[in-house]
Formats: structure tokens, C-alpha cells, sequence
């Protein structure tokens, strides 16, 4: 599959259907904004390469902000809905204990909430987002991590998109397995049931319908790090950008 659109969330997403639309090409977005606009700093031979790589364009509506600001892009044409009483959570790799957890066995764990802003590498914010979840590390106690485990990927179930953090970033209480945004439930439009939040890092860290979770002895480069874009992602500090951080 050519890979598509860039990479933070939201926004309305096919429900019943996998193959059914298309996703959001950048070509799009820089035809409708104009790539000053869109504040893209990455370098020339990583942005030809992405643009190469496009799917078909999508309807322009989807590159138009949502409720709430927030914008939907895609790897995949749709992602068939999982309810929370459906839902399960694999985490396994170098872990002590591998197990897979339930959306009620999530929300039994310890509970974090916090108020973060949400920064697309393309420019945009969403700020003061109310998150609530699992900090990672609380998740990660939960396994146990032997010290051969260095990095932790995150697999959708979108089946396409993955992503990647040293161990250490993952400690942070900073990173959320959000269950609940917006003061509710986290919508399948927004990567629901259950997503990744990773406060301090542009949005493609924060990967959407949260699948599987594993533990590596490296660093394994997600979906858009292997299009050229940076695997250390912190807001104003990577990607050639100097936004405010979150």
C-alpha cells in the first residue's frame, strides 16, 4: 500500500469499511495552504520522498479542521470501529510477564488525567486537552521490564501505522494510553477506544487505535521516522520547527 497523508489525528473516520475512501494526501493540504503556510521544515530529499510515496488525493473536506480544531489524517483508506467491551491491548516483546489487557482491566490500573495542548508537525494546536488513561510507566510496571528491553513500539490496529520510543521516554508520566479526551470516552474518530498520548512530542508519537504494545532492545523506526521525519519528536526542538512547547 503507498503510504498517504501526514500524520496526527482526527477527524471523521469510516466505521464499517477498511478499504472504503481514500486517505488525505499532502499535496492536498500544500495545494490548499501553501507550504509556508503549513510551517513543513523537513529536509527537501525527505519531503520528495514522502510526496512520492502519496496515495490518491481524498476528498479536500478532510483536510478541513474538525470539532474541536482537531484535523483527521490517515495512513489507511478506514479502520473498522472496536467497542470498549471488544477491545484488547497486547503487551509482549522483552517483558517479564506478557499480557493482554481489556479496556476494563485498563481502567483498573492506576488513572491519570492531565490538561496538555495536542501540536501537529504540519502547524497546527489543539490546546488544553483534557486526557485521562494509564501512564505508560504504570502500564509497564504492570509486565515488567527486564533490562535487555530499551524501546518500547506501538502497533495500530490499523494494521499500517506504527511508532517507537526509547525506554526512557516512555517512563515519563507525560505519556498517557489514553482512554478517556475531551471529557469523555476516546472516540474511534480520535483513535478510540484506546490511543497513545505522548504530551512533549509532535502528534505522529501519538498513535491512534492502540493495538499492541512491545517491548525492544532498540529503537525500531515508526511509519513516518522511515519517510524521513525525526525519531526523537519533542515540539519546537525537532523536525526543523520551533513551535512552543506543549
Amino acid at each position: 500500500m503507498a503510504p498517504p497523508s501526514p500524520r496526527c489525528s482526527n477527524g471523521k473516520v469510516n466505521e464499517d469499511d477498511e478499504t472504503t475512501g481514500a486517505p488525505v494526501g499532502r499535496r492536498v493540504i500544500f495545494g490548499m495552504l501553501g507550504l509556508g503556510a503549513l510551517g513543513i521544515a523537513v529536509g527537501a530529499n525527505a519531503q520528495q520522498k514522502v510526496n512520492r510515496a502519496l496515495a490518491p488525493l481524498g476528498p479536500v473536506g478532510q483536510v478541513l479542521p474538525a470539532a474541536g480544531g482537531f484535523r483527521y489524517y490517515s495512513v489507511v483508506a478506514g479502520v473498522k470501529a472496536r467497542k470498549p467491551e471488544n477491545y484488547r491491548l497486547t503487551v509482549n516483546g522483552l517483558v517479564k510477564k506478557p499480557r493482554t489487557f481489556s479496556f476494563a482491566d485498563l481502567q483498573r490500573l492506576p488513572q491519570t488525567q492531565m490538561t496538555k495542548d495536542f501540536q501537529c508537525v504540519t502547524g497546527w494546536r489543539v490546546e488544553n486537552v483534557a486526557w485521562a488513561g494509564v501512564a505508560l510507566p504504570d502500564l509497564l510496571d504492570a509486565v515488567g521490564v527486564p533490562p535487555q528491553a530499551q524501546a518500547v513500539r506501538f502497533h495500530s490496529f490499523d494494521g499500517v501505522y506504527t511508532e517507537s520510543l526509547t525506554l526512557e521516554q516512555a517512563r515519563r508520566r507525560d505519556v498517557l494510553v489514553a482512554t478517556g479526551m475531551l471529557s469523555g470516552p476516546v472516540e474511534h474518530d480520535h483513535g478510540g477506544p484506546v490511543r497513545l498520548y505522548v504530551a512533549p512530542m509532535y502528534a505522529y508519537k501519538s498513535l491512534k487505535w492502540l493495538g499492541r504494545i512491545e517491548l525492544t532492545s532498540d529503537v525500531i523506526p515508526g511509519y513516518w521516522e522511515e519517510r524521513g521525519y525525526d525519531v526523537d519528536a519533542w515540539v519546537g526542538r525537532s523536525n526543523g520547527r520551533d513551535d512552543e512547547p506543549t
